[in-house]
């Protein structure tokens, strides 16, 4: 069963967490359904594990033909390497960062993605969704070269990709935190590793904090609500992560 992180006035925001658990075997991810009235869109849909239940799971709220957009934060397997079913399943066009709009296709079979991509320029553009819009907010280099994250005006909820993630079953990724420090220990080696420097999330911090936020809700791991948001704002407006950290010793051909 999904979270309801949001319902009211015919507007609701659903997060899916544990539709990837096989043993371990795969990263956990969450996946998230928009629903605005009789249509919605899918963010970060996942790969081929997650796509049975999750398909199911909107039916119960309107029919795939209905489906307002595909959404990708951006190009990894666990994002949306379900395209191709997805592509079959419903008509509704992608959106997703023009650095990946021809990465992509390789996920679906010849022709599939014809006229259905919507590439986001990089300053971030708005999705209509129903009676309201989704904000993309440019989250480039966090991680990947063309990221973004989606902003909910509705909920005041940010859909934040793979910043703030704490590594979590999907369990415990289903049950928001409001304090920074009970996830702190499965955050800090993540963000250190996939986030590029700590001049691009000190640029992000400043953007966000415009923004009324309700709740940061990464791909992997807990929602963040209450003060738990301003606290990871904060925390990583000086965190040292990607190339801050490397050194020669970080370059050296194998013995």
């Amino acid at each position: 069963m999904p979270t309801t992180l949001y319902d009211h006035d015919g507007h609701q925001c659903l997060m899916f967490t544990d539709l990837c658990d096989r043993g371990g075997e795969a990263v956990q991810a969450n996946q998230f359904l928009v629903i605005d009235g009789d249509t919605g869109a899918i963010i970060d849909p996942g790969g081929n594990l997650a796509y049975n239940d999750l398909y199911l799971g909107m039916t119960r709220h309107f029919q795939p033909q209905a489906l307002s957009a595909i959404i990708a934060s951006h190009a990894d397997p666990d994002i949306i390497a379900s395209l191709d079913r997805w592509t079959t399943a419903t008509q509704a066009p992608i959106y997703i960062s023009t650095v990946w709009e021809r990465f992509v296709p390789h996920f679906c079979k010849p022709g599939k993605t014809l006229d259905r991509i919507i590439g986001i320029p990089d300053p971030g553009m708005r999705i209509r969704i129903g009676r309201s819009d989704l904000l993309a907010l440019p989250a480039h280099f966090l991680h990947a070269e063309g990221n973004f994250q989606f902003w909910d005006p509705v909920s005041k909820i940010l859909f934040s990709g793979d910043l703030g993630v704490s590594m979590l079953p999907g369990k415990l990724a289903g049950q928001p935190v409001t304090s920074l420090a009970k996830v702190y220990p499965s955050m800090e080696r993540f963000h250190q590793r996939y986030m590029v420097s700590n001049k691009v999330l000190r640029l992000w911090a400043d953007m966000v904090s415009t923004l009324p936020i309700e709740m940061i809700v990464p791909q992997h791991g807990a929602p963040l609500a209450g003060a738990a948001v301003g606290e990871f704002i904060a925390w990583v407006r000086d965190l040292p992560c990607g190339i801050d950290l490397m050194g020669p010793a970080n370059y050296r051909v194998p013995a």
